[in-house]
Parts: structure tokens; sequence; C-alpha cells
């Protein structure tokens, strides 16, 4: 089981540190993106969440208490899918189904984020392959 957790948490964070190098390198481009979606402040957002998204996905990585990272991806994910995927706001047909489709994913991803972090807290530091035992206790 180890091994499993520990493939599924390569590919979970992968996806997740991609998009932190994106934030990172490409802040003006994504601050735009995020100002035309209505987003206040938006370079200091796109770094905060890019940071967010870095710390979050080398935690799940590494297993330096990934379930604090899997609690920093939901932080991201929950309002950037409220935030840059408000598909109750488009009136094309096309786009609306588009960013309703972002929204899904984004929500399906901090449901399994959700999950990540019960599951390694709960199993406090048995599932092995991690730095580190999780930082929180569910029993």
């Amino acid at each position: 089981m180890d091994v499993l957790v520990l493939i599924g948490r390569i590919l979970f964070a992968a996806l997740f540190l991609a998009s932190a190098v994106g934030h990172l390198t490409q802040t003006k481009a994504m601050a735009g993106y995020a100002t035309s979606r209505g987003v206040p402040a938006a370079v200091p957002a796109v770094l905060g969440s890019g940071v967010l998204l870095l710390a979050g996905g080398l935690s799940v990585l590494l297993g330096v208490w990934p379930d604090l990272g899997a609690l920093l991806l939901i932080v991201f994910l929950v309002p950037t899918a409220v935030l840059m995927h408000a598909f109750w706001k488009e009136t094309d047909p096309q786009a609306r189904q588009m960013e309703m489709v972002q929204f899904q994913k984004d929500m399906a991803l901090a449901g399994a984020s959700l999950m990540l972090l019960g599951l390694i807290a709960h199993a406090d530091g048995e599932l092995g392959l991690t730095l580190t035992g999780p930082l929180f206790d569910i029993d």
C-alpha cells in the first residue's frame, strides 16, 4: 500500500507543481486573466496562489506534513473555483459549459485533497514513505 500511496501522491502533486510554476513565472499574464474575472489585487493573488500551490504540492509530493499540504491545496482550490470559474454568471452557453467543467474539476480536486487530508491524518504515519508524519491527528 505504501508504494501505491506514493505513486498517487506523485501523480496528484505534479498537477499543482506545474501550475505553481506557471503562477510564479507568468504572473503578469495570469494576473491579467484574474483581473478579467473580477479578482481584486490580481498580482498578489496570483503570487499568493502560486505559493499555496508550490507549498501544498511539495508537501504532498515529499511527504512533509502531507496532510497540511492537502489543506493548502483546498485553500487554493475552493476560492479559485468560485472566483475564476463562476459558470452561473456566463450568458454564452459554450462559455458557461467550459466554466462549469473547470468549476467541477476544481471542486473534485478539492474533494480529493480533503480525502487525502483525512486519510493521512487518520493513518498517523502508518502509510510510510513520507519524510514526516501528519501534522494533524484525526481519530
